[in-house]
């Protein structure tokens, strides 16, 4: 694609009012729009020399009907590298499942969040992005899920998880960090969910994906005439979660003037909206997700040291899925669950040489990426059970890095063999102490059957009162 041109969004839309609302939202970002009300205009004009210039086609699909599927296919006839974006409503996910299924390379739910359709169309057009089983989806397969249904059995992740179940029960701020992809919204929707707060909604805002300017009037609101394009009220997040919860993710996002704005906020608990003559007071729980360099910012003089300390009066990190590659299994085969329950989706089973591959797999995008690649692989699989030429794509980048002496988790294929390994040796060759051998089994135990403790005594073949007073003995919650 030039460099020397704005990038050309083509929407295929009837509806001239959202239209104007999607080309608003793309320019702000420097993209060109063009419209078509219907798909015979949108197959002139992609033949015309104006549509050689379009990089990305987006579908306002409300029905699956044959019309809007044979568009899709006639696109990708005759610009098969050209993606397609469909907009559906939120509770149709099996319209998204037809429009994929005919070609389409991703899809995001109505109503329309700007942030989701700029990640949407960049991703779509990212020069560096696969075009296969790896690109991101912008709408995922969503649900809360609480602590004793979270998977991951490593020792890290169990640890973050007991913090985490702890943190619930109080109101202070907590700070997760991790790499993008690794959970955070999960854990956070999970605190959310058993905190005394649980009967109000989560709400959510993505710094990362909202533009820097939109930030302070997305977290505090703004009154009518605040600013230019200030043409009504609008009441922020803090004030919508007021008595509730509310998570920020890519904390480190927000710009040094609200930060400072933020921290006062945790201090006095009053927000003030831009352009009001005065602030009131709100009750809010705040749940921040930062990346793994958030000190590194407060060093660098990016962050304020005094938010930071604020939002990190409870803190944990998730570990990367690579470092935790005998999860992937039992991660793969819960997501697939999930997958299966989503309407136009049928339940699949996942095979060994599958399962294999996907934990050689180093996964820079974490379970996120897992849980995308799965989704288009479940979209595609024709047989009962997901196997390894379901991931061509996964198979040929682990080949090629395996080649070039790059071992990443090939370890873990005899990991898969047993199931998640349990460490006997210290690093120097020593063996490990027996009480933490013995606490790494109980944490795998409690982690492989989801915290049914009945189940995990029975297994390990102790009784109950036993298996308590070896937690209490050895200092494992039972979240771990």
């Amino acid at each position: 694609m030039p460099q020397d041109r704005p990038k050309t969004l083509l929407l295929v839309d009837d509806e001239p009012a959202q239209g104007r609302l999607i080309g608003a939202i793309a320019a702000r970002t420097g993209w060109k729009s063009l419209r078509a009300e219907s798909g015979k205009d949108a197959l002139l004009l992609l033949a015309s020399s104006e549509g050689e210039g379009v990089d990305v086609v987006l579908i306002d699909y409300w029905a699956p009907s044959a019309g809007d599927v044979d568009l899709i296919r006639q696109i990708r006839d005759i610009r098969p590298e050209l993606p397609i974006l469909v907009i559906t409503a939120q509770s149709k996910v099996s319209i998204a499942v037809e429009a994929m299924r005919a070609g389409a390379v991703d899809f995001l739910a109505k109503p329309i969040a700007p942030e989701r359709l700029v990640a949407a169309l960049e991703a779509a057009t990212e020069t560096q992005t696969h075009n296969g089983e790896l690109r991101p989806l912008s709408e995922k397969v969503s649900q809360t899920l609480p602590f004793d249904e979270i998977v991951g059995s490593a020792p890290e992740f169990r640890a973050a998880l007991a913090i985490a179940a702890k943190a619930a029960r109080s109101r202070v701020p907590v700070l997760i960090d991790g790499e993008p992809g690794v959970g955070k919204e999960v854990f956070a929707r999970a605190i959310h969910a058993a905190s005394p707060r649980a009967k109000r909604p989560l709400y959510t805002l993505n710094c990362g994906a909202t533009a820097a300017n939109l930030i302070e009037s997305e977290l505090f609101g703004h009154e009518k005439g605040a600013f230019a394009g200030a043409f009504e009220k609008h009441v922020g997040k803090l004030a919508d979660a007021d008595g509730a919860t509310l998570f920020i993710d890519e904390i480190a996002a927000i710009p040094p003037d609200v930060q400072a704005k933020l921290a006062q906020t945790l201090e006095t608990g009053i927000i003030r909206p831009i352009g009001a003559a005065r602030g009131f007071e709100v009750d809010v729980r705040l749940i921040c997700g930062a990346n793994s360099d958030l000190l590194e910012q407060v060093a660098a003089g990016n962050f304020r040291e005094d938010l930071y300390y604020r939002l990190n009066i409870v803190g944990l990190t998730i570990p990367p899925l690579r470092k935790r590659s005998g999860d992937v299994p039992p991660l793969a085969r819960h997501l697939l669950t999930r997958i299966a329950g989503q309407p136009g989706m049928r339940a699949l089973g996942i095979t060994d040489d599958a399962l294999a591959i996907l934990m050689r797999y180093d996964w820079p995008g974490n379970v996120r990426q897992l849980q995308d690649t799965l989704f288009r692989a479940a979209i595609e699989c024709q047989g009962a059970a997901l196997t390894s030429a379901d991931f061509p794509e996964i198979a040929e980048l682990v080949r090629q890095s395996e080649a070039q002496g790059n071992t990443g988790n090939a370890s873990s294929v005899h990991a898969f063999a047993d199931g998640p390994g349990v460490a006997l040796y210290e690093p120097d060759g020593n063996l490990r102490p027996l009480s933490d051998i013995e606490a790494d089994v109980i944490r795998l135990a409690i982690g492989h059957y989801r915290g049914r403790m009945t189940e995990v005594a029975r297994r390990l073949g102790i009784g109950r009162s036993t298996l308590y007073r070896k937690l209490s003995e050895l200092g494992i919650d039972s979240a771990a």
